[in-house]
């Protein structure tokens, strides 16, 4: 931690409750929405049934692009300042959405809603980078992680709530709403937590030669490119996750249900996470993790592909491999923010854009490839896991499960 009080007139709990909440726009923005693609395709008139999965690829997308204008100003204008604006476009976004009249229009306002999404995670990242390294910045990703997942787990159940008493454009009301209240709060209570000595000028030479350092450093990039890759193939599932308990399972009424039974798993997996890793290190939970979803996504194609893909199989070996994914999740970020600290925004915005612009492409990829069958969206989870562990291996030059040093 750097200094006694880093952010002051806020408790520990309340910094993580803080930042996660922030965290959450992004998780509700997606969770809530699939729900109501099958409402949207029909209002808006799509032909092609997989063209609704552009509602939540289109925020995504603009969110991963969107860090790197961001990386360019969080280093130069401080954290608090942008945080409410970015909050703010949010907002615009979202009764924009809840305005549109065509696909088009729909997709422009997902698309700004993303851009102000995009500073809030990029500058909340740089908060915590302020604020914290080493295991106790493990420690609050992981506590903060928790928090942020009680969005994926009432995100599906809520939307279906709201489309059971109003048309879909009260869930984009509904978001608006929250980013308001989550403006206020952080221009109440967060202070600034950049340190003076950190600021950098606004000019592109700045921004590149800090982002060169970035994408320079191994560690931080080969655990960018490793949780771009898991993260890829969760939004693979659910980009198509409607269309698989419709058209597969049948059951579209237990999705909310096996979504928040798979966020309860992440929740647990963050939650044992902090507790253990000032004991363990991050190295050796996240690397024993990346095994373990490995092995289970494995078995989930396995049990796909030779006919016993039951729902049961599914959510069970769904919820094992997110309990893993939960666990290694906190982990990963601070491992790759771990040395860019005097760079923490700039860091922040080039790993976001990588994660996220890549994921984004990844998730699209395997979505869109869904034939009436599991068989496209088990076999993305286990190629992800199998990259993932081949570039962490590269990352730690061959030598997994040794931490570096007592802060690892």
């Amino acid at each position: 931690m750097q200094g006694a009080s880093p952010h002051p007139g806020l408790s520990f709990r309340a910094f993580v409750a803080t930042v996660a909440v922030i965290q959450t726009i992004v998780a509700l923005a997606i969770d809530m929405m699939v729900p109501a693609l099958g409402d949207i395709a029909a209002a808006l008139h799509l032909g092609d049934g997989n063209a609704r999965q552009w509602v939540i690829a289109s925020f995504v997308i603009s969110f991963g692009v969107s860090q790197l204008l961001y990386g360019l100003v969080a280093d130069r204008f401080g954290r608090k300042p942008l945080l409410v604006l970015c909050l703010l476009l949010y907002v615009l976004g979202s009764f924009s959405a809840a305005l549109a009249s065509g696909f088009p229009a729909l997709l422009t306002a997902r698309a700004l809603q993303g851009f102000g999404a995009a500073g809030a995670q990029v500058l909340v990242t740089a908060v915590i980078r302020d604020c914290y390294a080493g295991r106790l910045m493990a420690k609050v990703n992981s506590l903060s992680f928790m928090v942020f997942l009680s969005a994926p787990i009432i995100a599906p159940w809520l939307g279906q709530e709201l489309l059971s008493i109003a048309p879909w454009q009260a869930i984009f009301i509904a978001l608006g709403g929250y980013a308001c209240l989550t403006a206020l709060w952080v221009l109440w209570r967060l202070p600034e937590t950049m340190h003076p000595q950190d600021r950098r000028p606004l000019v592109w030479q700045a921004f590149s030669v800090a982002a060169g350092q970035t994408l320079r450093n191994r560690t931080a990039l080969g655990y960018t490119l490793a949780a771009m890759l898991l993260l890829g193939a969760w939004l693979g599932f659910i980009n198509s996750a409607q269309q698989v308990f419709a058209e597969v399972f049948d059951a579209p009424k237990l999705f909310p249900l096996v979504f928040a039974i798979c966020s309860v798993s992440m929740a647990i997996a963050a939650l044992t996470n902090a507790r253990l890793v000032e004991r363990f290190g991050m190295r050796r939970l996240s690397h024993a993790a990346l095994v373990g979803f490995i092995l289970v996504s494995c078995g989930q194609a396995f049990s796909t592909f030779t006919g016993q893909g039951t729902l049961l199989h599914f959510a069970v070996l769904q919820t094992a491999m997110m309990f893993s994914f939960g666990l290694l999740a906190g982990n990963f970020s601070a491992i790759s923010m771990e040395p860019l600290g005097h760079i923490a925004g700039t860091a922040a915005a080039v790993q976001g854009f990588i994660i996220m612009f890549g994921s984004a492409l990844i998730g699209i990829f395997i979505g869109l490839r869904f034939n009436g069958t599991l068989h496209p969206l088990t076999l993305g989870f286990c190629v992800s896991g199998g990259l993932g562990l081949v570039v962490v291996t590269l990352a730690e030059r061959g030598r997994l499960f040794h931490p570096h040093g007592a802060g690892y």
